[in-house]
């Protein structure tokens, strides 16, 4: 019976000791394999959305290789006589950090491209000769090609015409800060700080270039080359003249508003003069037939039954 005893404890203890190295060399790497199987599971649960990232991410690179070659193709087609007249009308709309001249010269491209095409699907069954068809085409592209041209004539348009609206307003408080004792960059930091529009713009750009360490002089003048406003040029050759003089800043912004006022009251003075001749053509064209019609039609027709 000891005997029995014996053997059986022998036995536990040899079975608790072969336990408790399982446990401190197995269970760690059972738990590692656990943890590792859970990372995987995590990262089949993700790749739904790591892989469209990584495809979009390689669809941008792709992108961004067609446009590089797209814009290299642009800028080599672009002819050199153009380019400095592509950036000063880029410069007069404002869209000079947004567009460069190879995007605009290829936007007309591609304009004139996209219209041909059309060209070719509209007149391939048609009855026109092959000359129609070929100067359809040809007048097609040319109108396709000049598309980006009247959108941006447009914008300068518009963009000169805003200027020359805020331009009056922005001197008037530009004088009346002057004359309360701020000097011209404090008032001008005011003025920028608080309004919106593109003379604002202009007028914030070249104060960071002059933060930045161009010429004061030339931030002025390349100011006024963007807006090419005779006004606006006026005005800044009349502070540069004024800051080089030593003369009154604040009586210089009066004269100057006064003449700016002055001469947009002419200029609306001149498009009225004009009005009466402007008027002539739709007289001419609509309103005289209809009185012709609605005055010598009945008697026409009263002449023409007796007859």
């Amino acid at each position: 019976m000891l005997k029995l005893l014996f053997v059986l404890s022998v036995t536990a203890l040899l079975f608790l000791v072969l336990l408790g190295l399982i446990r401190s060399k197995v269970e760690p790497k059972s738990t590692m394999r656990r943890r590792m199987e859970s990372l995987e599971t995590l990262t089949e649960e993700r790749e739904p959305f790591a892989q469209p990232r990584a495809a979009q991410q390689e669809e941008k690179k792709q992108a961004g290789g067609f446009k590089k070659m797209l814009a290299a193709l642009s800028t080599a087609l672009t002819p050199l006589r153009l380019r400095p007249i592509i950036q000063k009308r880029l410069l007069l709309a404002g869209k000079s950090r947004e567009w460069s001249i190879a995007e605009f010269f290829g936007s007309c491209l591609l304009g004139a491209v996209v219209m041909w095409l059309f060209a070719i699907v509209l007149l391939h069954n048609s009855s026109y000769a092959p000359v129609q068809k070929t100067m359809l085409g040809f007048l097609l592209g040319i109108l396709g090609g000049l598309m980006p041209v009247v959108f941006l004539n447009t914008t300068i348009d518009r963009r000169q015409k805003q200027i020359e609206h805020q331009l009056p307003e922005v001197l008037d408080l530009l004088c009346v800060s002057v004359q309360a004792g701020l000097s011209f960059d404090a008032a001008l930091s005011k003025i920028t700080a608080r309004m919106k529009g593109p003379f604002i713009d202009e007028c914030r750009r070249m104060q960071d270039d002059i933060r930045m360490g161009v010429v004061r002089r030339t931030a002025m003048r390349s100011m006024a080359d963007r807006c090419g406003l005779e006004d606006v040029s006026l005005f800044m050759t009349s502070i540069i003249q004024a800051e080089r003089l030593g003369t009154s800043m604040g009586k210089t912004l009066k004269n100057q508003a006064d003449n700016i006022r002055e001469r947009r009251r002419q200029y609306v003075k001149a498009q009225a003069m004009k009005a009466p001749v402007k008027i002539v053509f739709p007289l001419v064209l609509f309103i005289f037939p209809a009185i012709f019609v609605v005055t010598l039609v009945p008697s026409l027709l009263y002449l023409l039954k007796n007859l």
